[in-house]
């Protein structure tokens, strides 16, 4: 078995063909509405022809065989908690929908009861329950007190603001247990660079290196449109009975509590956004989560890339997409289409956000230049130097404006960054950083 029985393993059937899951002959990009392009980036680009090439759905199979209803159904509690049936006395048993062969594959724990669940995590299953508000009547924290997460709202550098759900310590244990033990064995999609090990920043920008264009997308509320139920179909993919997949899916989503202070201005939507369970930023599970939400939408995105001559990669919520110029022409049709199977992917595209970047403008993906080869921006490069030459001068109190704990690592950290892009930047802003007094 290798990587598209994993794809057998979400999405069902026989392995997907990148043209034949992305694109097809029957309907037209004409239906797909798409700005007019920026003249200043995309003047001579587009050749005015009409394009035949649109999308059919990619095909959603489970490989995994549910338990009839003549066992489901079952007289009395087959174990605790378990969800009442249609009628007075009937249970309905969940457990017995597990597939051994997916968890002894991916080397998962073999787990089809709450019961078996608690012993796993090494707590008790009262324990569980209330981690999950199993036990509260509108299986959400009544109160932020109550709740298993801090929350913080945080400005974000393009305007618009942005809810940090940070688990409290007991839930943050058992959830980097779920990704240790669970989430980190299953591969993510080649082309996801942004929390996998052994890829980077560096490995995410390096497909995009003297491109004639980059294509960039981004994701609006990355976390957030992961819902509860999508996040019970991964587990369910990876061989977990229904009954564990629930259990597993309320330990890594949430809900706001109703007495949560909004922002006024974006009331209705951040109650659209975080009123239903969803991923929570600051979850140690998400990352991993999100990755494999996203697998069906990096299948059909590589596919599209592939039929265009074209490189693509994503990290986290960032899509980019790079190719030659022969390539340049058909601009026109990929825009389109990677936004509807964005949209058929249920996920929302920041039009704010997606530019094209032609070989004379400097070519940024994720942070890193990439029109000679992968390099640190002069810009940023230089204000780092300002600052470190500051605290030799001034001492490095003065420049810590934003009060970041252990302000020496934060800065080695950037240096380090500058150091794995450009060596010989990264030595002169090292030796700046060696000659600041700390103690001053």
């Amino acid at each position: 078995m290798g990587l598209f029985d994993f794809i057998k393993s979400i999405f069902g059937g026989s392995s997907p063909k990148p043209l034949d899951s992305s694109l097809s002959q029957h309907e037209t990009t004409s239906a797909v509405p798409v700005a007019a392009p920026n003249p200043s980036l995309e003047a001579g680009l587009y050749r005015p022809r009409r394009t035949n090439v649109s999308l059919r759905p990619l095909e959603y199979r489970s490989s995994l065989e549910r338990t009839s209803e003549s066992v489901e159904i079952v007289r009395g509690k087959p174990y605790p908690f378990a969800f009442p049936g249609a009628r007075t006395g009937e249970y309905l048993n969940l457990s017995q929908d597990g597939d051994e062969r997916w968890l002894e594959y991916y080397g998962l724990p073999s787990i089809h009861t709450p019961q078996q669940l608690a012993s796993w995590f090494n707590v008790s299953l009262g324990t569980l329950a209330w981690l999950t508000h199993r036990t509260c009547e509108s299986r959400r924290p009544e109160s932020t007190d109550k709740a298993h997460y801090h929350y913080k709202w945080i400005t974000k550098r393009s305007g618009g603001l942005r809810l940090i759900e940070s688990p409290k310590p007991m839930l943050k244990e058992i959830q980097h247990k779920i990704l240790h033990e669970i989430l980190e064995q299953v591969p993510a999609h080649p082309k996801a660079h942004g929390f996998v090990k052994g890829r980077s920043i560096v490995t995410n920008a390096r497909p995009h290196v003297r491109k004639r264009f980059v294509l960039k997308f981004d994701l609006e509320d990355f976390y957030p449109s992961v819902r509860y139920s999508r996040v019970v179909a991964i587990f369910r993919s990876l061989g977990f009975s229904r009954e564990v997949a629930i259990w597993l899916a309320r330990l890594t989503t949430t809900t706001v509590p109703w007495n949560l202070e909004w922002p006024t201005q974006q009331w209705h939507y951040n109650n659209r956004r975080y009123g239903s369970h969803h991923l929570p930023q600051g979850a140690p599970t998400s990352p991993a989560l999100a990755n494999l939400s996203a697998y069906g939408l990096d299948v059909r995105l590589s596919g599209l890339a592939d039929r265009y001559n074209l490189s693509y990669t994503r990290y986290a919520d960032d899509l980019t997409f790079s190719g030659l110029g022969k390539s340049v022409p058909a601009l026109k049709d990929i825009i389109p289409l990677v936004t509807k199977i964005i949209r058929n992917e249920r996920f929302m595209v920041n039009f704010d956000k997606r530019k094209v970047f032609r070989n004379n403008q400097q070519q940024n993906v994720t942070g890193v230049v990439v029109n000679q080869r992968p390099n640190v921006s002069r810009k940023e490069f230089d204000r780092l130097k300002a600052i470190l030459h500051n605290s030799v001068k001034l001492g490095p109190d003065s420049q810590n404006r934003d009060q970041v704990e252990n302000f020496d690592a934060h800065l080695l950290g950037r240096i380090a960054h500058v150091s794995q892009l450009n060596a010989q930047r990264g030595q002169k802003l090292f030796d700046l950083y060696q000659q600041i007094n700390w103690s001053r």
